[in-house]
Parts: structure tokens; C-alpha cells; sequence
């Protein structure tokens, strides 16, 4: 089973899928063709929707360069390399390799999204150090497990309608995370993904279409210079140890009393600033920093570039009415037994074309909530089907990608063949899990 289905999956994607540049540019011109044809929009109209929404994930556009660029940077650190390095001895064969990569990445992107976009592409470089392997099913591996995220502890959909005060409250009340993150049926699709996804991917090892082995060389992370002797007093700044312990120790004196005193839980910002001042700290000088984030920058191209594209199709699929109608059809052939089910189906579609699960819950909410209210349909199994179809179809989607190709040094042809497998075996597992838990 798994010899002809990755074979005809790689085999696909390496022949089709545009580079995420040009997908993001394909993807524009169908939104704003469908605005036009289906919501009755005049070009100018959509125009005016693309130019607006085209700087709203400005924030978050920053937010995942710095995910990109704070984990890179924290990865070439002497003492991180090392923990990753250790890590990976316990791999002494491909099998093993492409198993321990999807565990760690699985278990990574359940604790906090960011933290596992980053860990599992880092570890997927020190494995193929260490192991002969098919180097994109190992990337793909490491992305894989980005799939449970949303049905995890950073996920925003539960964190949000958790949080008093927020948006829907008038609607659902304040849905504690018990009744969502930590319910039997979510936890339920969660081990069956553990389960299941290193088991595919251990399965087609071997079955791509075109294996690629890596010199293991190439992905030696650069040890910063050390420079020349210090001799005028900048030069003695720049190599200043002490001035790296004092804004590594007041940061990680921040991240304590935000996490400790505080109660604060993790989200983007806090992972980024945690990687940030580790690295700080255990690159030792300023020089070595800055040395090393230089390095960082260069694969970010593609993430600067292609987050207002995606801002731009967000701010048509929502001012054309077009996220609207999609939810509400939808819902027009669902009953309180299968809303759930068709609203997983739909946020998927939902977040091809929205990458970005706050704005698609910001849509979809307005449409599927008072659906299940009015078809006494379960509110905290609804609104976690959006989550989990916010998180299903990124394993087709290269925007969430991009860092960890950047990590990788590989092109989204390479992996997303592998990924188009694990979306089809997920998406029935977690259709399942909604239609019979």
C-alpha cells in the first residue's frame, strides 16, 4: 500500500507544485477571480480588499522570521549542538532516525507550535550527520508532527475561548480547556497520531521517488570566528563576555518571573524571546552573535516575501464574503452530529487559503458557533474541529514550511510529497475521531 501511494505522491509534487512563491501568486489571482464569479464582487472591489488586508500579519510576519532566525541562531550555540547531537546517537539506523525525528516533532509541536516548527528541522540535521538517510523524507518527518498543534497546549482556538472576556463569550460562555485541549475525544485523536505518523513515515522510507543523501559536512553548523585581539575599546565591547551574561541573565530573569511569578504560559512571543537570549548567553560575545545571525538570515527570503501575499488572500476571502458563505454551505447540509465533522472539513479547505488559525477563527466562528448552538450540536467539539482543520491541511501548505525548508536548505517539492501522505492518513484519523468519539 505505502510503495504506490509515496511513490505517486512524490512523484506529483515534484512535477506540479510551483514553487511557494509562485503558489502564493497562483493562489491570489484564483481568490480574486472567485470574488468576482461567486460573491458578485467588481475587480475594484477586490482590489481594495487585497491592498488592505495585504500588511495585516505584519506582527506575525515578524514573529516567524524570528522563529527562523532565534532557533537558528540558538542551534549553532556549542552547548545546543551538543544536547542535539547526544540526542541523535540514539539513532543507529534510517528507520530509527525517521521515527525519533516525528516523536520529537510530535511531542515539540504539542508543547508550543513555535518551539516545534524549529526543533524537529534542527534535529533533522544533526540526525543526517550521524545517519544515511533520505534526507527530504527526514524533513518531512521532522514537519509532520506540526499537524497536532492545534489540538495542543499552545493551540490559540482552546487558549482563546478559554480566556475571559474574549470575542465569543456572549455566544459560548468561557469553554475551560478541559472541555477542549484536554477532553477524552481530543486526547483521544492526539495518541492516535503519535501512533500512526512515525508509522507512516517509517513505512515509506524507501518508496520515494527520487532519494536524496546529503553529505553530512554540509550541515555543519558554522562556529562563529573568534576574531582578531582585541585592541580598541569596541573591539573589547564586541568581545565582551560580560556583556552577554548581563542581557542573557536579564532576560532569562524576565522568562522566570513571566512563567513563575506570573502563571504566563508560552506563546510565540515568549519562545522567541527565549531563544533569543539562550543564544545570547551561550554564544558567549556579541562577536559570535552576530556572526552566527548572519548566517541565520540568509534562508528567511521566503518568509519575508510570501506572509503579505498570504495577508492579501486573507483580506479577499473575508471582505468578499467568500470565508462566509464557504463556512455557511457547509453548514447548510450538516446536523448536530456531523458539524463537527464538516467543520473540520471545511476549516482544512478554510486554511489553505487563510494560513493563519486566529484569522480563520475570527471567520469561522461567526458562521459554526451559532450553527451549533441552533442545531444543539457539542460547542467545545466545534470549535476544536476548526483547530484541528487549521492545523491538518499545513501539511500541504508551504507557508507553515518555509522555516524549516529555510533550516533544511530544501525547496517544498522535495517534502511535501511525503506530506501529502500524511495528510490523507491524518485527515482520516481525525475525521474519525469527530464522527465517533
Amino acid at each position: 500500500m505505502f510503495r504506490p501511494l509515496t511513490l505517486a505522491s512524490t512523484r506529483l509534487t515534484e512535477r506540479f507544485l510551483p514553487d511557494p512563491y509562485v503558489l502564493v501568486l497562483l493562489l491570489t489571482i484564483l481568490v480574486f477571480v472567485l470574488g468576482i464569479a461567486v460573491e458578485g464582487q467588481s475587480p475594484l472591489a477586490m482590489v481594495e480588499h487585497w491592498g488592505k488586508g495585504f500588511w495585516q500579519l505584519l506582527e506575525f510576519s515578524m514573529q516567524m522570521l524570528l522563529v527562523l532566525v532565534t532557533g537558528f541562531v540558538l542551534a549553532s550555540t556549542p552547548v545546543f549542538a551538543r544536547l542535539l547531537g547526544a540526542l541523535a546517537t540514539l539513532a543507529r539506523s534510517p528507520g530509527q532516525a525517521v521515527v525519533l525525528v516525528t516523536v520529537v516533532s510530535l511531542v515539540a509541536s504539542w508543547v508550543n507550535w513555535g518551539f516545534g516548527l524549529v526543533i524537529g528541522a534542527l534535529f533533522a540535521r544533526q540526525l543526517a550527520r550521524r545517519v544515511r538517510v533520505d534526507y527530504p523524507l527526514l524533513i518531512a518527518s521532522a514537519y509532520s508532527g506540526f499537524v497536532v498543534w492545534h489540538g495542543g497546549l499552545s493551540g490559540s482556538v482552546p487558549l482563546v475561548i478559554a480566556t475571559p472576556g474574549h470575542f465569543t463569550e456572549k455566544m459560548i460562555g468561557v469553554v475551560p480547556t478541559s472541555e477542549t485541549i484536554f477532553a477524552g475525544f481530543n486526547l483521544t485523536i492526539v495518541l492516535a497520531l503519535f501512533v500512526l505518523i512515525p508509522l507512516a513515515n517509517r513505512l515509506m522510507l524507501g518508496h520515494g521517488a527520487r532519494p536524496v543523501f546529503v553529505d553530512p559536512d554540509r550541515l555543519t553548523d558554522p562556529t562563529p570566528a573568534t576574531g582578531a585581539v582585541a585592541e580598541r575599546p569596541a573591539e573589547h565591547l564586541e568581545h565582551s563576555r560580560l556583556l552577554a551574561l548581563a542581557i542573557g541573565g536579564l532576560g532569562l530573569a524576565y522568562l522566570a518571573v513571566h512563567v513563575w511569578g506570573q502563571g504566563g504560559g508560552l506563546n510565540l512571543n515568549i519562545v522567541n524571546f527565549g531563544f533569543l537570549m539562550l543564544g545570547i548567553l551561550l554564544h558567549g560575545t556579541p562577536y559570535r552573535f552576530l556572526r552566527s545571525l548572519e548566517e541565520a538570515v540568509k534562508g528567511a527570503a521566503g518568509i519575508i516575501i510570501q506572509f503579505p501575499f498570504y495577508a492579501g488572500i486573507m483580506g479577499m476571502m473575508v471582505g468578499s464574503g467568500l470565508a462566509r458563505d464557504l463556512s455557511a454551505w457547509f453548514v447548510s447540509i450538516s446536523t448536530a452530529q456531523t458539524l463537527p465533522l464538516f467543520t473540520f472539513w471545511s476549516a482544512g479547505l478554510l486554511n489553505i487559503l487563510i494560513p493563519s488559525g486566529g484569522g480563520q477563527w475570527a471567520v469561522q466562528s461567526q458562521v459554526m458557533l451559532p450553527a451549533a448552538l441552533e442545531l444543539q450540536a457539542d460547542v467545545p467539539r466545534t470549535a476544536m474541529a476548526v483547530a484541528w482543520g487549521d492545523a491538518w491541511t499545513n501539511m500541504i501548505q508551504p507557508f507553515w514550511a518555509l522555516p524549516a525548508l529555510a533550516i533544511a536548505g530544501l525547496r517544498a517539492k522535495d517534502v511535501m510529497g511525503y506530506c501529502l501522505v500524511i495528510l490523507l492518513l491524518s485527515g482520516v484519523v481525525i475525521s474519525l475521531g469527530f464522527l465517533f468519539l
